[in-house]
Parts: C-alpha cells; sequence; structure tokens
C-alpha cells in the first residue's frame, strides 16, 4: 500500500510541474485506455480513435484530426467521465442505473432483450459463466434476484461511508463486492471497473485520471478471473485479491510515468521544431509515432493513413530523413521501415 501511494504521489508531482496541458494529454490518454480496455476485457472493441475523439471533444481538448463516434460509443464515453469528473458525488441507484442505460442504448445485449436501468429480475439464477456455448464453466452464482435491492442497499451505504482506510483499499473492496452481487443482467464487469475508476479518483483527490487500472487488468486477464472467483467462492479471505489489485494499480502508475516520458519527449520535439516547414501530412504521421504507432512504419502505411499517392509519402519520408526527424530501421524485413531519429 505504501509503495502504492509513493508512486501516485511522485506521479502527481511530476505532472503539478510540467503544467497543465501536459496534464490535459495524460488524462485524454490514461480515459482513453479505460474506456477501450474495460470494454476488451469483455470481448467487446471499441475504435481507439472514435474514443479518444469522444473523450477530447467533452474535455474540450482541441484535435485536429477528430474522428466521429457512435451512439454507444459516446455514451461509454459519457459513463467513465461521470466517474471520474465527479467522483466525488455520492454514488446511487439511479445514477448506477444511468450509467446502465447508456452502455445498453437500445435495451438488449447481443440478440437478447435484457433488464436496463433497473437490478436484475427473475427467478432463473444468474450464473457468471465462461466457455463457448455447450462447454461452459461456471464460476460463480450470483445472490437471487429478490435479494439484489437488499444487498446493493447495503453496497451503495458502505461505498458513500467515510471509512477508516483510503480509497485505494475502498476500490479494491468494492469491486470484488459489485461483482459478487452483480445486480445487472449484463455490463456488471464494465460497471465494477467503472467504480474502481471513482474511487481512485477520490484517491488521486483529483478530477482527472492519470493512469488505466484497466489497461493492467487486460494485460492480466485469466489471472483477473481467477482470483475473483478465488475471493468469492472461498473463506470470504480477500486478502490475496487485495494485494494483486494494489500491484495491478501500481503497474498502471508504472505505464503512465512511461506514457509522459513519451509526452515529454513529443513537447521536448515539437518545440525543438517549431520552425521546421512540414506538411500536415508529416506532423500527422509524426503525432502517431510519439502517440504508439500500430507496428512498423513503411511507406505503404504511410500513403493509406494520409489518403495520398506511394510517389507522395515516399517524398514526405525522405524529405524527413534529410531533416534528421527519419531514419531508416536497422530491423531486417521484406519491407524499409522509418522510425523517429
Amino acid at each position: 500500500m505504501l509503495t502504492v501511494q509513493r508512486r501516485q504521489a511522485h506521479l502527481a508531482g511530476m505532472l503539478d510541474v510540467l503544467g497543465f496541458d501536459i496534464q490535459q494529454t495524460t488524462t485524454l490518454e490514461s480515459i482513453t485506455q479505460d474506456v477501450v480496455r474495460s470494454s476488451e476485457i469483455e470481448g467487446e472493441r471499441l475504435n481507439m480513435d472514435s474514443v479518444r475523439s469522444s473523450i477530447a471533444r467533452h474535455l474540450g481538448v482541441e484535435k485536429t484530426d477528430s474522428v466521429a463516434s457512435d451512439h454507444y460509443t459516446e455514451g461509454v464515453v459519457q459513463v467513465e467521465l461521470d466517474a471520474v469528473q465527479n467522483c466525488k458525488e455520492p454514488l446511487t441507484k439511479e445514477r448506477l442505473c444511468d450509467w446502465h442505460a447508456a452502455l445498453f442504448p437500445t435495451g438488449r445485449s447481443g440478440m437478447y432483450k435484457i433488464t436496463v436501468a433497473d437490478w436484475r429480475q427473475g427467478e432463473d439464477p444468474m450464473l457468471i459463466v465462461s466457455g463457448a456455448m455447450g462447454k461452459e464453466r461456471v464460476h460463480y452464482e450470483a445472490p437471487p434476484s429478490d435479494m439484489v435491492a437488499q444487498e446493493m442497499d447495503v453496497f451503495l451505504k458502505w461505498i458513500n461511508e467515510d471509512q477508516p482506510y483510503n480509497d485505494l483499499l475502498k476500490a479494491a473492496v468494492a469491486h470484488l463486492w459489485f461483482v459478487v452481487i452483480h445486480p445487472f443482467d449484463d455490463g456488471n464487469g464494465r460497471i465494477t471497473r467503472t467504480i474502481t475508476d471513482m474511487l481512485i479518483s477520490r484517491f488521486n483527490e483529483a478530477r482527472w485520471q492519470f493512469y488505466s487500472v484497466s489497461a493492467e487488468i487486460l494485460k492480466n486477464r485469466k489471472t483477473y478471473y481467477q482470483m475473483l472467483q478465488r475471493a468469492s467462492c472461498g473463506s470470504m479471505d480477500i486478502t490475496e485479491w487485495a494485494v494483486w489489485f494494489l500491484e495491478r494499480v501500481r503497474d498502471a502508475i508504472e505505464t503512465s510515468e512511461l506514457r509522459l516520458d513519451s509526452v515529454l519527449k513529443k513537447a521536448a520535439f515539437w518545440n525543438s521544431h517549431a520552425q521546421t516547414p512540414l506538411n500536415e501530412r508529416q506532423r500527422k504521421i509524426i503525432n502517431r509515432l510519439f502517440d504508439g504507432f500500430d507496428g512498423p512504419l513503411t511507406s505503404s502505411k504511410w500513403a493509406k493513413i494520409c489518403k495520398c499517392s506511394p510517389d507522395t509519402a515516399l517524398r514526405d519520408i525522405n524529405d524527413l530523413i534529410e531533416k534528421g526527424i527519419l531514419t531508416k530501421s536497422a530491423s531486417a524485413g521484406r519491407s524499409t521501415h522509418y522510425e523517429l531519429g
């Protein structure tokens, strides 16, 4: 616990020194990672650029390469931003149901109609399973539907009360507790991670989130489900789960520190090249290289991303090589790769 608190304080100190613009950039990337990776844990892939553009619009961050987002993406983004920006507001049934409605705007989960914006109903047991149809593995059976309202009343009263421990440990307990109750027909995993982000933002004493725990959970998805199962089906000793959760928070902070280092390098680059003549295509690719380019950069990828001819892409690349901004990669391959010099 103390190690995580020290790392968080170190990260916060770095951000305080670096100023508002870099804080916004780090916030934008962290929330984007949270939204995308939390959905990916459930097997649902969102368009990263669409999510980032939606968050940027809500935060008032100017982005020249804005991408349109669909109604579902907008809903997911609004849920995450409400949790983080309004982290000190009480968590109520109404607020949770609003989040749930935003996640399921059609009233369906895939092909199936579900109860939306209310606790689950019906007499059938709520089983948490994995595996293909016909080969399902039951991990846990949640409390019956007629007990959910009572269980959630206790949970919400606890989460809104001052506790004799900090919000980081409270996030670990709340994460597990909400999953155990499983109050909704669907979306419980995404909402419990949203609650986690809300409590971590309280712990950070900030309206913004500077690291993504969901991204770290995704990296350890198999172990994540194993830890949840052991904690919910065993002796009710959740020490192992709490330690594992805090380790993921620590890893998330370390990842954010590395990303912040990249942000600083990007800022230093543009400061040193403020007077360097570059066209919009070149600026777009350079920013992508700093933000995390998908795979190696080739002239064909350049042409596809910038919607230009291969000859134009190659002229852009050779110009950047002459200016010392790009170099040919030393790694072997069928196509010539380029990287920042």
